[in-house]
C-alpha cells in the first residue's frame, strides 16, 4: 500500500471514477461491517470501525485486516465497497492487473521471471553496459507503463555484490525450489536496531531523522511482503509462519529486505514527497544498503533450506493456475 493519510484516494484517482458515489443522506456501511476498500491502485479487505457525517457526507474510519493500525485512516464512500463475491472477483482481477507483467513476445505472464529480477537485471545492464541501447529500454519501460504523470522521484543504486544476492536469491527459490528457513536471526528487526546503532555510535548521538526513516521501512516492509515482494513458491510458508498479528519484519531477515530495496522506487511515488526530501531518503538508503553489504556474510544466509518439497509441489500446482 501506499501511505495515503487524507480522505482522498490519491493514488487511486484514476479508478475513483468508475467507483460509486451514494447519496451523502445515507449510511451505506455498520461498525464492524466487513468491506473492501481502495488504497492507492488496490484493493484491501478492511473493517469499518466507525461512522459519522462529515461535511454532510458519510466518512468511515476503517482498520485493513491483517495490517498494522497504523494504517487505519477515515475514507469516503467512494474507497469503499460491499464485502460481495462479485466485489472480490473486482479485488482479485485487480491485484492480477496489478502484478502480471506481459512478455511483449509470447504474451505469457513472467512467472519465470519475476519483477524483482527484472528490475536487477536492468540496473546491473546500465551499470555495466556504457551503451545508450540498455538506458534507452529502461526508459521506454518507465513511459510505457502509462502513468507518465507519475515520476521515480527517488533512484536506488544497489550495490553489485547485493545485486548478486538477489540473483542467487531467485535461483534457489525459483529454480532450485529451496526457501529461506524461518524464522530469521538476524530478523528484520533486528537488523533495523543494529543500523540504528551503527548510525548513532558514527554520528555521536541518536538522531531522529534516521529513526523515522527505519520506521518507515519497517512498515513498508511489513505492507510489502505478501503483496509484492514474495515469490509464488513462498506463498504457502508465509500463510504458515505469519500467523495473528505477528508482523512479519519478527519472521523475515535480509533476504526478504534487499527485495524491498528493488521495489521502493515504484511505490515511493505514491507518497507526496518534496524533491529535497527525496535526494535526503535516496542518501540514507544507499547508506543503509552499504551496511547490509558490509554486514552481508553475517545478514545473509548462504544456503537455503530444501526440506520442504512437498510445499513446493504444492505451491507449483497453485502457480500454473495462477
Amino acid at each position: 500500500m501506499g501511505s495515503s493519510k487524507d480522505d482522498s484516494a490519491t493514488d487511486g484517482d484514476k479508478s475513483t471514477a468508475n467507483r460509486r458515489r451514494p447519496d451523502s443522506t445515507s449510511n451505506l456501511y455498520s461498525d464492524g461491517e466487513k468491506v473492501l476498500a481502495y488504497h492507492g491502485p488496490r484493493i484491501y479487505e478492511a473493517k469499518v470501525q466507525k461512522a459519522e457525517i462529515r461535511k454532510n457526507e458519510w466518512k468511515y474510519f476503517v482498520h485493513y485486516l491483517g495490517w498494522n493500525k497504523n494504517w487505519d485512516e477515515w475514507v469516503g464512500v467512494d474507497r469503499l465497497m460491499k464485502y460481495t463475491d462479485e466485489n472480490i472477483q473486482k479485488q482479485q482481477a485487480l491485484d492480477k492487473k496489478q502484478g502480471a507483467e506481459k512478455n511483449p513476445k509470447s504474451g505469457r505472464s513472467s512467472h519465470a521471471k519475476p519483477k524483482i529480477l527484472n528490475d536487477v537485471k536492468v540496473e546491473k545492464e546500465d551499470v555495466k553496459s556504457s551503451g545508450a541501447k540498455g538506458k534507452k529500454r529502461k526508459s521506454d519501460s518507465s513511459t510505457e507503463k502509462g502513468n507518465a504523470s507519475v515520476e521515480k522521484p527517488v533512484k536506488i543504486q544497489i550495490p553489485s555484490t547485493l545485486k548478486k544476492q538477489l540473483v542467487d536469491d531467485w535461483e534457489f527459490v525459483n529454480h532450485q525450489d529451496k526457501l529461506v528457513k524461518l524464522p530469521r536471526s538476524p530478523n528484520v528487526d533486528d537488523i533495523l536496531a543494529k543500523y540504528l546503532e551503527y548510525r548513532s555510535k558514527k554520528d555521536g548521538m541518536m538522531t531522529d531523522a534516521v529513526g523515522e526513516i527505519l520506521k518507515g521501512l519497517r512498515c513498508y516492509f511489513d505492507r510489502a511482503l505478501p503483496v509484492i515482494l514474495l515469490y509464488n513458491k513462498e506463498r504457502k510458508q508465509f500463510q504458515e509462519s505469519v500467523t495473528d498479528n505477528v508482523s512479519p519484519s519478527t519472521i523475515y531477515g535480509a533476504e526478504h529486505l534487499l527485495r524491498l530495496f528493488v521495489k521502493l522506487p515504484e511505490l515511493l511515488p505514491y507518497v507526496n514527497i518534496e524533491e529535497d526530501l527525496a535526494m535526503r531518503l535516496q542518501q540514507k538508503f544507499l547508506d543503509f544498503l552499504k551496511f547490509l553489504q558490509k554486514n552481508q556474510t553475517s545478514f545473509f544466509i548462504s544456503s537455503y533450506d530444501g526440506s520442504k518439497d512437498s510445499d513446493s509441489s504444492a505451491v507449483r500446482g497453485k502457480t500454473s493456475q495462477e
